[in-house]
């Protein structure tokens, strides 16, 4: 059996990682316009729960295409522990948790900078581009599974809530990082 070298691997996600912290140091040295309305947070807020839902609908359906293709039994679906079906039909149910997971941390941060009103166009483009990276990330997931590219895109997803978070703080403790 070939395998390939995994220091190709990481260096691939090493330049991918490189390419998204450029642009994301791009972002947040965007001056910053002052005066942005409630809704222009809330649109990524919607567009990551519309995600969750389409990603809980995907586990659903492939759940039951599965038992009704055979390829998985109601026995597993009730405990979890025997006739554990082919590991593409759980693959849209991780998806799902993992927008439960992670996201938490972005709806907070985004309920706190609604209701402080501390947030710019900075903060508003850093909530789109963390909805971005788990998109990629779900359909990287549920369409291949490709294990290095599906670990890149989650942690520019973490590198972005991290900017975030940091972000908020600097604006609402007067914290000075950047």
């Amino acid at each position: 059996m070939r395998t390939k070298p995994i220091g190709g691997t990481y260096l691939l996600v090493g330049v991918i990682l490189a390419a998204f912290v450029a642009v994301l140091v791009a972002v947040v040295r965007t001056a910053p316009v002052h005066i942005v309305q409630g809704t222009a947070l809330i649109q990524p807020v919607v567009a990551l729960v519309v995600l969750t839902a389409i990603a809980g609908l995907l586990m659903v359906v492939y759940r039951n295409v599965a038992v009704i293709r055979g390829t998985a039994t109601g026995r597993y679906f009730r405990t979890f522990t025997a006739d554990q079906p082919a590991e593409w039909v759980e693959r849209p149910a991780r998806t799902y948790m993992n927008l439960l997971e992670l996201p938490v941390l972005f709806y907070v941060v985004c309920l706190l900078m609604l209701a402080t009103g501390r947030f710019d166009s900075v903060q508003v483009s850093l909530a789109w581009v963390f909805v971005i990276t788990r998109t990629v990330h779900a359909f990287i997931y549920i369409g291949f599974n490709h294990l290095p590219l599906r670990f890149t895109a989650f942690l520019t997803g973490v590198i972005t809530l991290a900017v975030i978070w940091t972000r908020f703080a600097e604006q609402n403790l007067n914290w000075h990082l950047w």
